[in-house]
């Protein structure tokens, strides 16, 4: 497997974007805390606004949750007895099968097409939010 060290049409790295950066791992991070949510959802479309392309947005989205993977908010909910850990073990692994496909396909999918396809379900999550029972 081949890693690229640079992505085309690479973002530069100058101080007010680290900051908008930690501001967005902080915000993702406090957000799948209080609401189990947090890559697709908050760090995709904040990528988007200072620039990456939806295929650089969803794929750092990824990397930068490989390290936490909410770690600590999960020691919590289970202090509180809210985790069921089989199901959570049957969710991952199954997660991690259909991350690799998902990732074929996605890096496979013509730029604005994919960012389509993410907006149309950012749209019927909300409305499923806002709407559902």
């Amino acid at each position: 497997m081949k890693l690229k060290s640079q992505t085309k049409n690479s973002i530069p790295t100058n101080m007010s974007t680290l900051f908008f950066l930690v501001c967005v791992g902080l915000l993702a991070g406090v957000l799948s805390g209080i609401l189990g949510i947090g890559g697709g959802v908050v760090m995709v479309p904040l990528l988007l606004l200072i620039g990456f392309t939806q295929h650089q947005a969803q794929g750092t989205s990824l990397a930068a949750m490989l390290p936490p993977v909410t770690l600590l908010a999960v020691i919590q909910y289970a202090k509180e007895g809210y985790v069921d850990w089989k199901m959570a073990l049957v969710i991952s692994a199954a997660f991690i099968v259909g991350g690799l496909f998902g990732s074929k396909i996605a890096t496979a999918i013509d730029e604005k097409l994919l960012r389509r396809i993410f907006g149309v379900l950012m749209l019927c999550i909300s409305f499923k939010m806002i709407f559902g029972k």
